[in-house]
């Protein structure tokens, strides 16, 4: 018989990093502001929270991050000009992300890690099971990674993480999960994790994206946590202590994603990103397509 687990309804998104990896762009503008076609990278990850049945979203920000909370809040003064000229395409398009969930911020302070970002998280979330969603990480809508994972807690309890092999060489790259099967073929369950390891020591090729779904008691693990990789708080550590001691929180499950995943964090991918997408819009596609065949071709 399947057990019931509380209902998720809390997402948490951590946008505390200084983005040193598109300077100058993120000097002065967030790097989860930065476009990816005509919409910031952030809308993307509170409509994929959204979708999933997540309208209460807590956004982990600091220093030089207001744009993000100006974003999903009301701008009267464009509102009234697209209203007086009747645009009412881009007065809804406006309206949209002010309109998508719940929003609240909490900062960071101190840049001490994922780990550290999400415990900033525990008094907005109490002991309620919760969410955390990666901004450099764009999840295809049409590939809904995050409902299958609350699936996946609802059934197991615990925590759950998302998963996907990768090329053993790419593998120190990322977070790593020492697995089990299960007889869910798109289910494992998590017997340790490392963080960012060696290729040579790495446990396996299963390298953890941005999603979580975290049972809260991770939180009391996280206060605990000293200080790992690169001298920060790492989220990863926190959860292999769950994966080897349920009492404190659950066992710790992943779901294996074989779907569209966009990484908007390194400057080539996130370029990728917005040729993928740019091809798939039905307003943009058509002559964008054409153009990249051109250019490709003339290049070639």
């Amino acid at each position: 018989m399947t057990q019931s687990h509380p209902r998720i309804s809390k997402a948490v998104i951590p946008a505390a990093g200084l983005g040193t990896r598109f300077l100058p762009a993120t000097k002065a503008t967030p790097k989860e502001m930065l476009p990816v076609v005509d919409k910031p990278a952030i809308q993307y990850v509170v409509e994929e929270a959204v979708s999933a049945g997540l309208d209460d979203v807590l956004m982990i920000t600091g220093r030089n991050k207001r744009p993000l909370e100006d974003h999903f809040d009301r701008n009267y003064e464009l509102e009234s000009a697209l209203q007086k000229k009747g645009d009412a395409s881009r007065l809804a398009k406006v309206q949209e992300s002010s309109d998508l969930a719940t929003m609240h911020y909490v900062r960071q302070g101190d840049p001490k890690g994922l780990g550290h970002a999400v415990l900033c998280a525990a008094p907005h979330v109490g002991q309620e099971p919760f969410a955390v969603l990666l901004g450099d990480d764009l999840i295809d809508p049409r590939d809904p990674l995050l409902q299958r994972m609350i699936e996946v807690r609802e059934q197991h309890g615990g925590s759950v993480v998302a998963l996907m092999e990768v090329e053993p060489a790419q593998i120190h790259l990322y977070g790593c999960a020492a697995v089990e099967t299960t007889a869910d073929g798109d289910v494992v369950k998590v017997t340790g994790l490392v963080e960012k390891p060696d290729p040579a020591d790495a446990p396996s090729n299963y390298a953890i994206i941005g999603r979580y779904v975290l049972d809260a008691g991770i939180f009391e693990v996280l206060r605990k946590t000293e200080p790992g990789r690169g001298g920060e708080i790492q989220l990863t550590d926190a959860l292999q202590q769950l994966a080897q001691d349920e009492k404190a929180g659950g066992p710790v499950h992943g779901v294996v994603f074989k779907g569209r995943r966009y990484d908007t964090g390194d400057r080539g991918d996130y370029l990728r990103a917005i040729v993928r997408l740019a091809c798939e819009r039905e307003d943009l596609g058509p002559d964008f397509r054409s153009w990249l065949r051109s250019y490709v071709t003339e290049e070639m």
